[in-house]
């Protein structure tokens, strides 16, 4: 049975580790595409959290995004596994340390 483009998106997202963000571009890169707004309508759509963790994935500058359970939210969870952020807005800090790549 083929795969939809959601369910493509969620195993990938599965290889993200703990302490690690990816970004949406990422995804749809790795996915041979340049459709990262639908990457992130999947991750907005995800039933399968926090198994798939949509927390994980970012903007590509850094910035938190959006998370179906709200901002602070994703920025709580993203916290816990150990990833900081500036004090002054929701960017990370240090992106590129945290950044997983596939």
């Amino acid at each position: 049975m083929k795969k939809s483009f959601n369910e493509k998106c969620y195993e990938i997202l599965k290889r993200v580790p703990k302490g690690k963000v990816t970004t949406y571009g990422l995804i749809a890169r790795e996915l041979n595409c340049k459709a990262y707004r639908a990457v992130g309508n999947a991750m907005n759509k995800n039933p399968y959290a926090p198994e798939v963790p949509c927390h994980r994935v970012v903007k590509s500058n850094g910035e938190i995004g959006g998370f179906a359970f709200g901002e602070k939210k994703k920025r709580k969870m993203l916290e816990k596994e150990g990833v900081k952020f500036n004090k002054n807005d929701d960017k990370i800090l240090n992106f590129e340390s945290y950044l997983y790549k596939f």
